[in-house]
């Protein structure tokens, strides 16, 4: 684990009484959740908790009811384009350029944030084992690969938050643990990331902080010490954390 981020240091991202309604349905159910630079924060909960739908609203991908959200000092709803420009977000499946290459994808996501690093650009793709198909074209990719093509575009240029769907699934061995340490590095420059995922194992390693939804509300936030008297359980601790806050059956 790396070292903890700064308790004291101000949120990178704010999001106040968060609702969004598909229909009559409430999917997020005033979510108030704030994220510290350098933070790695598991987002778990069962099919249909609102994870997903909460992700899309941070990243400004769909417009929530009420609730503000406010990632590096910008409101998204007063200032879209700039709130956006801090965001990168790996959705599930990955939206690609399917006739881009490998290289030409990430280069042009970097572009719209404003980063021609094209030395760090090409770091990124060797660090999550890309090097050699980066000028594959994207249409080509098998599901794994396609994962970490997304995971490069959510991570290059000056983001502020990263949001991860579902993005480590379908990874082998040796691309998950890259991808682990890419993460880390990427929190250890006081970025901040959000992931769902159901992938309990992996919460338990890499998060500073678990976070359950259920039911478009948030159940359970524990970090620092709170979290370590859980992790103390050993192995499997997140799972019977998990199976005690969320009971069993429809969303």
């Amino acid at each position: 684990m790396t070292a903890e981020p700064s308790a004291t240091a101000a949120p990178v991202l704010e999001i106040d009484g968060l609702i969004v309604h598909y229909g009559r349905r409430v999917a997020v159910d005033g979510l108030t959740f704030a994220l510290r630079p350098g933070e790695i924060v598991g987002l778990l909960g069962p099919n249909g908790a609102g994870k997903s739908t909460a992700l899309l609203a941070v990243a400004g991908a769909i417009l929530p009811s009420a609730g503000t959200i406010t990632i590096g000092g910008v409101d998204l709803q007063r200032d879209p384009l700039a709130a956006k420009a801090r965001v990168g977000f790996a959705d599930q499946p990955p939206s690609l350029y399917e006739y881009f290459t490998v290289a030409e994808h990430v280069a042009f996501v970097a572009e719209a944030r404003g980063d021609r690093d094209t030395a760090g650009q090409r770091k990124l793709l060797d660090d999550l084992g890309l090097g050699g198909i980066a000028e594959r074209p994207c249409r080509e990719l098998s599901f794994g690969m396609r994962q970490r093509v997304g995971l490069a575009a959510a991570l290059v240029g000056d983001v502020r938050v990263v949001l991860l769907d579902e993005s480590l699934n379908g990874l082998d061995p040796h691309a998950a643990r890259a991808t682990r340490e890419v993460l880390l590095a990427t929190a250890a420059r006081g970025v901040a990331v959000l992931m769902s995922t159901h992938l309990l194992g992996v919460a338990e390693r890499l998060c500073h902080r678990i976070a359950i939804m259920d039911k478009g509300k948030l159940v359970l936030d524990l970090a620092d010490d709170a979290l370590d008297a859980v992790l103390a359980g050993g192995a499997g601790a997140v799972e019977e954390l998990y199976l005690s806050k969320v009971a069993d059956g429809e969303p």
